[in-house]
């Protein structure tokens, strides 16, 4: 039995792309391996957030985690700020991190660009990042593309750690879906769909209504040439489109071509429509009878227990590695 984590920021309502390439998984992922999903609160404050308005967003990423199927029986849910440890061994993976290697963080340098105030934490999270895995001896860490150098950082910030004072840490894989991994933005499917994206018409939320994901999806970019193919460079629209309708119902991507061969685009916008309201619906039915209910701090309160045991023990070993506080004498 592997250790897997994973840590989602709660900056806004979840997208398709975030189910289809992540959340989805870690319901099949929870079957057999020991599993800590995370509400990374601490991360989504690295840029201006407001406040009344970021507990609602973890309260409600939360909520999603359980109604998409993740089971506190078999895994641990909890929220970051809850768990003490990840900004303490946080502060000491700081202090083994190099500028240099923080620098050169793609997502520094695009979050960064232009602004003249940037927050020190936009550039010091990743060792934060690094915390929130080594805590609890991760072997997996289920990300997209975008998240690999972070996950290679962690595995250097690790290493140095281990080599420097004692080797107590485990060196995490990263693990990529191949299949649904990367959903594109409805309207540039140049860009990976983002629930930040200022176009609306641009992504799926998990909680859009059928009317809306229907509008959204009829309202897609793709082409002139009239033919459901798979073909990212020349069709990256409809190759969009037919990545999300195979993640949305298990068909292959050769079967749905066959399917719409001969058919005009609207028939098959609307069969990806379709596709899409049937997987969310259930989801969003869970969520409303969660979101305001005991049982969802109930959950959240044991989850923060047991990772609280799990990252103290951790937190424990790194400070006596690298010479903090006190050692007492047995009586």
């Amino acid at each position: 039995m592997k250790t897997i984590f994973s840590g989602i920021q709660p900056s806004g309502t979840l997208t398709l792309g975030n189910y289809l390439g992540a959340m989805k998984h870690f319901v099949d992922l929870q079957e057999e391996n020991h599993c800590y999903f995370c509400v990374v609160d601490e991360h989504a404050i690295t840029v201006p957030q407001d406040r009344l308005k970021l507990r609602d967003n973890i309260k409600s990423l939360a909520a999603l985690y359980l109604a998409s199927g993740i089971d506190p029986e078999k895994s641990t849910l909890f929220i970051q700020s809850e768990v003490s440890a990840h900004t303490q061994l946080g502060w000491m993976l700081q202090c083994v991190s190099y500028i240099g290697e923080l620098e050169r963080m793609t997502q520094f340098k695009d979050k960064s660009s232009g602004k003249e105030a940037v927050s020190s934490g936009l550039l010091t999270y990743p060792p934060l990042m690094a915390a929130d895995i080594l805590l609890y001896k991760t072997d997996l860490v289920p990300v997209g593309e975008d998240q690999k150098q972070h996950l290679e950082l962690t595995r250097n910030l690790a290493e140095r750690f281990n080599n420097k004072y004692n080797d107590i840490f485990t060196l995490p894989e990263v693990s990529i879906p191949k299949v649904g991994a990367r959903i594109m933005s409805l309207q540039d499917p140049t860009k990976k769909m983002s629930k930040s994206d200022e176009n609306q018409k641009a992504y799926i939320s998990m909680l859009d209504e059928p009317k809306k994901i229907e509008k959204k999806i009829k309202s897609a970019v793709t082409d002139s040439e009239g033919i459901v193919k798979y073909d990212k460079e020349n069709k990256p629209g409809i190759s969009n489109l037919l990545t999300i309708y195979s993640s949305c119902t298990g068909e292959t991507v050769e079967e749905l071509e066959a399917k719409y061969e001969g058919k005009g685009y609207g028939e098959f916008k609307q069969g990806v429509a379709d596709a899409v309201i049937q997987v969310l619906s259930p989801i969003q039915e869970r969520y409303h009878e969660l979101i305001d209910s005991e049982e969802l701090d109930e959950v959240l309160d044991n989850g923060a227990d047991r990772a609280n045991q799990a990252a103290e023990k951790m937190l424990r070993k790194a400070k006596k590695a690298m010479g903090l506080g006190r050692v007492k004498k047995k009586k």
